[in-house]
């Protein structure tokens, strides 16, 4: 299987190309949606002891979702690592402290080539309002959920609930520990 052409069928904020396929001597289309390279986090409050989400509106689902801070590589030579800091400062406000990554994945390469990598982000220090860029038409607002709030919520985001799910196996158990020998 092989890839023999590509054509451009939209561009505008994202792009939409046509893969023409070749595979055992016929050929056929596959759309693929280019998205680009994304990073997110969960993000911890390590003074206030609270995880912080982000709430924003997304327009393909026409509804408000809560999220890990999330946000695109701005260019191919961006380190997701940066990309994550600068997000984070943009759309919470906060200064990292500390950064783990926990893994690297595609949501639905089906039909679309974005590749998300993830993160877990400590913080403690407010260094502005947040809130996301008005440039970039963001109006976020955020949550802030304790070990156990955390777990318990219903999240309909794929990235959120990988890194929740990582959270309740990797550290999770030790805030609640901690939290119930006080």
């Amino acid at each position: 299987m092989k890839i023999v052409k590509k054509e451009t069928a939209y561009q505008g904020h994202y792009r939409l190309q046509v893969y023409t396929i070749q595979d055992q001597g016929k050929e056929y289309e596959r759309e693929v949606f280019q998205t680009g390279q994304a990073a997110a986090a969960l993000v911890y409050n390590t003074k206030r002891q609270k995880f912080i989400l982000a709430k924003q509106y997304r327009p393909a689902i026409e509804q408000e979702m809560v999220e890990a801070v999330a946000g695109m590589l701005d260019s191919p030579d961006e380190k997701p690592e940066e990309a994550i800091i600068r997000e984070i400062e943009e759309e919470i406000g906060y200064a990292v402290d500390k950064l783990e990554r926990i893994s690297e994945f595609y949501p639905s390469p089906g039909a679309f080539s974005e590749k998300i990598y993830l993160f877990y982000a400590q913080v403690s220090k407010k260094t502005s309002e947040g809130g996301g860029k008005d440039e970039e038409h963001e109006n976020i607002e955020t949550l802030e959920l304790d070990a156990q709030e955390l777990a318990e919520y219903t999240f309909l985001d794929g990235k959120t609930l990988l890194a929740v799910e990582w959270a309740k196996n990797k550290i999770l158990p030790s805030l609640q520990n901690a939290k119930a020998k006080k």
